[in-house]
């Protein structure tokens, strides 16, 4: 073992004078933040609103379709059925909403049905939970900007051949937005959020006046769906099949307790506000238009959607209001794909924080984004446009099944902590993951609550399942599976990694013999590290390390482990607040070799992971080789690449 008696191991604090130069991406997504503007990027309840309820709000528009082309099958007698179907809905909402607000107080830093599975449920349903919520938010954008340029092109039906190219080309759009920051983003598609919420409260509320007044007229001149078909009875199966279409309006209630930690202090208590504010507004939407589409006659068509249908009726065909409501759900449709970008990348970091995902989706970029993740989900979703030909009848059947799957493991997991909440004394606290467990005297009334919820969340997503199969649901319940197992491997090289860098029962370094000035970066102290270490002090008794601080928790981390293992080599901490790498050490670099005596040789030492695997290398970012690339042309100054290799499936010490 280690001697660790009469060792200095100096620590110096540094302060990087670096800062971002201008380019042209300062143009494209704002200039740098600086990790202290972190606090000022935050947003209120009311971006908050128009940022993560875009999705929910949005599904309103066409949830009433998706009730009424399900009863047409037992005849157009059996459309009333929907009103008593929407109030079923809406109960289910009012449930979702009660375990989403318990969720978002009891996990205060965000991640929702991930974040409860995993602490309740363990590892296995946390990666279901998560895999699930995945596909659906890359579905999610697919779907809504396919449903957009649907829209686009049903007006101009000239552009029908370009869909593909504007569908990806949205979908950039709001890529380049969202890595401008929460808060920019959240501004700029507030405006078509709010604009679409003001205009289907005004269509409610004129059509409850000329209801009451009686001069609220009838629909005519559609087409109904199903026509000429033989009349189904109207079974329990078909009304659950007309319940869980209509559930697809319930989708995106799950997105503010994932992205709580983008609201503004008090976090917790603004995104309670903002779920309670946004299930209110989409149960006025929902059984408001429920309603009016009994009262207008509404007719389920494969040409006209019930929500024209409404406003035709209201305002009258080709009037003012009834384009610009069209208009306005043109935008929500388009704008329902921000709640993805919202939530995606912060769920793929804390999947990828538990090591289960590449950790490039942990990195948040210039803006304080997670950048990777935002791109990320931009470019599979347009792999899935391109492929899918934005057509959205061809996507849908694979949308929603993922979303009541989370929320069956969600509510699942709630009802476990109940439960041990009703075993804990009063006073006694339980701490897992950072949160804590008290007893609560009501625990028996939540955990039936959040029971029943899971229990019609689990009916909801076998009914999907059941009935949308053979359209295509069968991609999903194959391709989840799939990820978690994707998920699994990942976290196995990793776990692996960490096992065989581990210092515990590490042995001493052995001396050097040869002499240089050396500058060797750390970003974590492991074995690699060390063995680094041995290299650079066999070159030079002149070592200084460096370990760039991007995170401070990680920096203590580091500081810590360094005191032990550093072996008296001094230790640089170079703060660098716009969480940048490579500049703030080529500065540090420059600086030395500036002042440097004639005829010195500055050595740089850098430690390279090396994976004997070549799909897990691609986990690792090569920092020798962007090193290497930048200082290759200087004079005096030499890069060193020191490997630790890791055989993965072998037993024993890794090579180096």
């Amino acid at each position: 073992m280690l001697d660790q008696e009469n060792k200095q191991t100096p620590i110096i604090e540094r302060q990087t004078d670096y800062t971002p130069r201008r380019n042209w991406r300062n143009w494209l997504i704002g200039r740098p933040l600086s990790t202290a503007d972190a606090p000022h990027q935050t947003i209120g309840k009311r971006i908050g609103l128009a940022v993560f309820a875009s999705d929910a709000l949005s599904s309103s528009a066409y949830a009433i379709d998706e009730i009424l082309i399900v009863l047409v099958l037992a005849g157009t007698a059996m459309l009333s059925v929907s009103i008593p179907i929407a109030i079923a809905i809406i109960i289910l909402l009012a449930i979702l909403t009660i375990s989403y607000e318990q969720t978002i107080h009891a996990y205060p830093g965000g991640g929702g049905a991930y974040i409860v599975a995993r602490d309740n449920l363990g590892n296995g349903p946390a990666q279901t939970a998560g895999a699930a919520l995945l596909t659906d938010y890359i579905l999610t954008v697919a779907v809504s900007i396919s449903s957009g340029v649907a829209q686009i092109t049903s007006a101009f039906p000239d552009l029908y051949p370009w869909r593909v190219p504007i569908a990806v080309g949205l979908i950039v759009f709001m890529m380049v937005v969202n890595l401008r920051g929460v808060k920019e983003s959240g501004a700029a598609f507030s405006i078509p959020t709010y604009f679409f919420l003001g205009m289907v409260l005004l269509t409610i509320g004129i059509g409850f006046f000329q209801a009451l007044t009686g001069s609220l007229g009838k629909v005519t001149g559609v087409e109904i769906a199903h026509a000429g078909e033989a009349l189904q009875p109207l079974t329990i199966f078909l009304i659950l099949r007309a319940f869980a279409g209509g559930c697809t309006a319930l989708t995106g209630v799950e997105a503010i307790s994932n992205g709580i930690t983008a609201f503004k202090e008090p976090r917790s208590r603004n995104a309670g506000v903002t779920l309670i504010w946004m299930s209110v507004i989409l149960g006025i939407n929902l059984f408001g238009l429920t309603y009016l589409a009994n009262q207008v006659g509404v007719i389920p068509s494969h040409l006209e959607t019930g929500f024209s249908q409404i406003g035709r009726v209201v305002y009258g065909a080709g009037s003012v209001f009834y384009l610009v409501l069209l208009g306005s759900t043109t935008l929500i449709l388009i704008m329902a794909a921000n709640t993805a970008f919202a939530d995606f990348p912060r769920l793929a970091a804390l999947v990828a924080g538990d090591g289960f995902l590449p950790k490039q989706l942990t990195f948040r970029g210039s803006r304080l984004v997670f950048s990777n993740g935002i791109i990320a989900l931009a470019g599979v979703a347009s792999l899935l446009v391109i492929v899918f030909q934005a057509k959205t009848n061809s996507l849908i059947p694979l949308y929603a099944i993922g979303v009541y799957l989370s929320f069956t493991l969600s509510q699942a997991g709630m009802v476990v902590r109940w439960f041990r909440s009703g075993r804990l004394k009063p006073g006694e606290e339980w701490i897992q993951h950072g949160t804590a467990l008290r007893y609560d005297p009501n625990w028996k009334s939540k955990l039936a609550i959040n029971g029943f919820g899971s229990l019609v969340s689990a009916v909801v997503m076998m009914v999907f399942a059941v009935t949308k199969f053979k359209e295509g649901a069968f991609i999903v319940l194959i391709l989840i599976p799939v990820l978690v197992a994707i998920f699994y491997l990942i976290h196995r090289h990793y776990r692996n990694l960490a096992r065989k860098l581990s210092l515990e029962n590490f042995g001493v370094i052995p001396p050097h013999t040869h002499r240089h000035r050396v500058i060797m970066p750390v970003s974590g102290v492991h074995q690699g590290t060390l063995s680094a270490l041995r290299y650079a002090r066999m070159l030079s008794d002149d070592v200084t390390c460096l370990h760039i601080v991007i995170e401070p928790d990680d920096a203590e981390k580091t500081r810590r482990k360094w005191e032990t293992w550093g072996e008296g080599v001094r230790l640089v901490m170079l703060d660098s607040p716009y969480r940048l790498f490579v500049e703030p050490l080529l500065e540090y670099i420059a600086d030395l070799a500036e002042n440097r005596q004639p005829g010195e040789i500055i050595t740089v030492v850098v430690p390279e992971f090396v994976s004997d695997n070549r799909w897990t290398s691609a986990l690792h970012t090569n920092t020798a080789d962007i090193l290497r690339a930048q200082l290759k042309n200087q004079d005096g100054i030499v890069i060193t690449n020191v490997p630790y290799h890791v055989h993965e499936f072998a037993d024993g010490r890794a090579g180096h």
